[in-house]
């Protein structure tokens, strides 16, 4: 029995992996060709909406996937997967101001979205665990603690002025400012969040699927984080409301369900997201930077290196 998890076998690492390589397989075929992206998050879920989700994704389901929260966070990734697609490949939008507030926008209503939910599941009460929804929750400090840690996220969020679309052929979406400290306090809050908000799907939906974003962005197209993040969100959401006896039935990953590991993972988010807030403020005011026009880090080696590789 670890901290975090019951694995139950070798065999869920390995099944793990297949869906950390699945989820990166099918970026990369979105990422990579003008069609494939439209197929995945237009076509795709079109057809799923009409057809498949309305059964699979009924109201108090036994999986506890009929929730508002599922539907509304399946569909703002997709909003995000697609709105990134048209700032790549409609000419125009890539050079318009109003455009590039859109990644922001919707990254920041992502990450409201599960803050509100980390303060709803504390106003549960579940002080020892319990069902809301039929997932399994457990209401503590964490809660408040991850969602102060995702209103820092948010605020911390600098540089879209500063995006722009790549010149090689995949025309990928690229955010120079966006560098690895505000992407591990994210992933740190948003494993935080899955921890607390969907515990016993946390080790898919949280572990796997922020490596899905993570390990592109840092060894396959840097600076395309958030492209690569609303892809592999709206792939996973897309197949859990197909499929959502996959993580409860089929090949379930259960949480030890140990309140100090939802105070630990909680605390390591929040200390992360202040120690970005603090550095980031300091920058600016040292800098006389506007955090509103400015890129915040355009002195830095890793900024100046995804410029190079992007011209």
């Amino acid at each position: 029995m670890g901290l975090l998890y019951n694995v139950p076998n070798a065999a869920s690492w390995g099944i793990g992996l297949f869906i950390l390589f699945a989820l990166m397989a099918f970026n990369e075929l979105g990422r990579t060709t003008k069609w494939g992206g439209l197929v995945l998050f237009f076509f795709v879920p079109l057809f799923l909406t009409l057809f498949v989700w309305p059964k699979t994704n009924a109201p108090g389901n036994e999986y506890g996937t009929g929730t508002w929260f599922v539907w509304v966070k399946t569909y703002s990734a997709l909003a995000g997967a697609l709105g990134f697609w048209a700032i790549r490949f409609i000419p125009g939008l890539a050079s318009n101001k109003w455009a590039l507030r859109f990644p922001p926008f919707i990254l920041a209503v992502n990450i409201l979205e599960a803050v509100i939910r980390d303060f709803q599941v504390f106003s549960f009460g579940f002080w020892n665990g319990g069902y809301a929804d039929n997932l399994w929750l457990m209401s503590g400090p964490w809660n408040i603690m991850n969602g102060i840690a995702g209103l820092l996220n948010i605020i911390t969020i600098s540089g879209w002025m500063g995006i722009r679309v790549s010149k090689d052929s995949s025309k990928d979406m690229i955010w120079p400012d966006m560098i690895w400290a505000w992407i591990i306090a994210y992933d740190l809050w948003n494993f935080a969040y899955v921890y607390n908000c969907i515990a016993d799907h946390s080790f898919y939906a949280g572990l796997i699927l922020l490596l899905s974003c993570t390990i592109p962005a840092f060894f396959i197209k840097k600076g395309a984080w958030l492209q690569h993040r609303a892809a592999t969100l709206s792939l996973w959401a897309m197949f859990v409301m197909t499929v959502p006896a996959f993580v409860d039935r089929m090949v379930p990953v259960p949480t030890t369900h140990n309140p100090k590991a939802f105070f630990v993972v909680s605390l390591l988010a929040l200390l992360s997201n202040i120690a970005l807030a603090i550095y980031q403020f300091r920058k600016i005011i040292t800098k006389k930077l506007n955090p509103l026009t400015d890129e915040l880090y355009s002195d830095t080696g890793v900024y100046q290196k995804i410029i190079a590789e992007n011209r």
